[in-house]
């Protein structure tokens, strides 16, 4: 069962709301959702870290965990999938993100011979920032939209399949 071997790899909840450096949370660390695996609070993880991802900024593993405690998703899970956006997937992931917000705008691409170190980017960084962070925002905004329903819908699919084998076990046992 997934719920199983997920549930598998989670850190112990007693141990991070004992945490003394996070105390501070206060009641809000001792959510259930937090810590349980339920089609609502897992829906609404892959909503959060997967909007999160595709914030370009350090700290996304802080923000979503930020962000869970007060939607009451799953903190595990929110956290987890923030790391979509890694040293490998983030230029590619980005560059797409660009280019939709490009075509968003209606604009057209800059100089298709820039080249890409520190230097070009951060002297056009006031041409290609509008059309990116939008793109990161469209991207992010739909990834959260197919990640939650998706999940519900995966969710529901997989209920029902049990369902069905219980039924099926049931009808030949008699």
């Amino acid at each position: 069962m997934p719920k199983n071997f997920i549930k598998k790899y989670f850190p112990d909840p007693e141990k991070i709301k004992q945490h003394k450096n996070l105390q501070f949370l206060g009641e809000r660390l001792h959510t259930p959702n937090l810590w349980h695996l339920n089609r609502r609070s897992v829906a609404m993880a892959f909503a959060v870290g997967l909007f999160v991802a595709w914030i370009p900024t350090p700290g996304q593993m802080v923000i979503a965990a930020i962000v869970a405690l007060f939607v009451g998703a799953n903190l595990p899970i929110s956290v987890a999938l923030v790391w979509i956006t890694n040293p490998l997937t983030m230029p590619p992931m980005f560059y797409f993100a660009y280019i939709v917000g490009l075509f968003s705008l209606g604009q057209e691409q800059l100089d298709a011979d820039m080249t890409f170190d520190v230097e070009s980017v951060w002297a056009s960084l006031g041409d290609i920032g509008g059309p990116f962070l939008l793109g990161c925002l469209i991207l992010g905004t739909l990834s959260a939209f197919i990640g939650y329903f998706g999940m519900r819908f995966l969710w529901r699919l997989i209920i029902i399949s049990k369902w069905r084998k219980r039924k099926l076990r049931n009808a030949s046992s008699l």
